[in-house]
């Protein structure tokens, strides 16, 4: 299972509602982890409200350093400071060395704990895996923005799940054979060769895909094809002249184009105290369309994608 929350969904300037960009993944595999994407002003105190804890966050992807979305790592990493974390924390980003140092650099404290800063390429076409678990990989694509911007990719492996029917047919028995079938996709078992499609049975894993800041382009197309949840920059109803940022029209036709499943709308200025137009006017090119609300969910299992409002309490 996976559980997407959104900590921040403003553009630029934060209203009452609706805080700067932060988006926390938790993924539910053999274990759980806590994945945050951009932190922008007052993300943990977000955490808080969301009541989930920032102290598991091993890994932090930001798109870019504008400071709505990177101005909340400073009091994190304070904070995590003050906690006594002692384990390795991750921040992934486009000259992320240079930044990351230079944060530190920032006040009068000392880290108890090591952070790996690590650098994503912002130019070219090409999509780069930069993180890789026994259940996932995190890919990441350059998008156009004003400055180094990158698109991120949460990809979940796919799994097998042994078919017994397939496995009577072909004369074999249950056994720790099939813990190594599983992970090799191929063995010599007494004697015979084995494919893992012969036995098993497939679940492709869910595919999620978070913009970041940026204008339409073909790069974003790419890396969003046939993902199960799209999370795009609609920062504008229309296309505003010189602004680096993409509509909601523009963000549906991508949605469509790259055949997703679901598409969250993110981002919005501060001047749509009301978003019902932004999301009809969305609908009416990908109708499975939202707008984002900070606190909202979206709980993704057994192949489905279900998306849970927000809570007004927690405002």
């Amino acid at each position: 299972m996976i559980i997407v929350t959104f900590l921040g969904t403003v553009s630029g300037i934060p209203s009452k509602t609706r805080n700067h960009p932060a988006i926390v993944l938790e993924y539910f595999g053999k274990g759980k982890e806590t994945i945050l994407f951009d932190c922008g002003e007052g993300t943990q105190k977000q955490f808080m409200l969301a009541g989930i804890s920032f102290m598991e966050v091993d890994k932090i992807f930001i798109t870019h350093w504008h400071a709505d979305h990177f101005s909340g790592l400073l009091p994190l990493l304070q904070t995590m400071n003050l906690e006594k974390r002692s384990r390795e924390l991750k921040v992934f980003g486009p000259e992320a060395e240079r930044f990351i140092s230079n944060i530190l650099d920032l006040g009068y404290f000392g880290l108890r704990f090591p952070i790996k800063a690590v650098n994503v390429n912002f130019s070219g076409s090409t999509i780069q895996k930069i993180d890789e678990t026994e259940d996932y990989e995190i890919l990441s694509i350059p998008v156009l923005h004003t400055v180094p911007s990158v698109a991120y990719c949460f990809k979940e492996k796919d799994k097998w799940s042994i078919n017994l029917e397939k496995l009577k047919k072909l004369g074999l028995k249950r056994g720790r054979w099939l813990k190594r079938i599983k992970k090799l996709g191929e063995i010599t078992y007494r004697g015979r060769k084995i494919r893992i499609e012969e036995i098993a049975d497939r679940k492709k894993g869910f595919k999620i895909v978070y913009s970041g800041d940026t204008k339409p382009c073909e790069n974003i197309l790419k890396i969003s094809q046939d993902a199960d949840l799209l999370i795009h920059d609609a920062t504008f109803l229309e296309e505003e002249e010189g602004k680096a940022h993409s509509d909601v029209k523009q963000a549906a036709r991508i949605a469509k184009k790259a055949g997703v499943k679901c598409l969250v709308l993110t981002h919005i200025s501060r001047r749509y105290t009301d978003t019902k137009e932004l999301e009809e006017e969305a609908r009416k090119i990908f109708p499975n369309t939202y707008v984002a609300h900070d606190f909202m969910k979206v709980i993704m299992k057994k192949g489905s994608v279900e998306i849970k409002p927000y809570e007004s309490k927690n405002q």
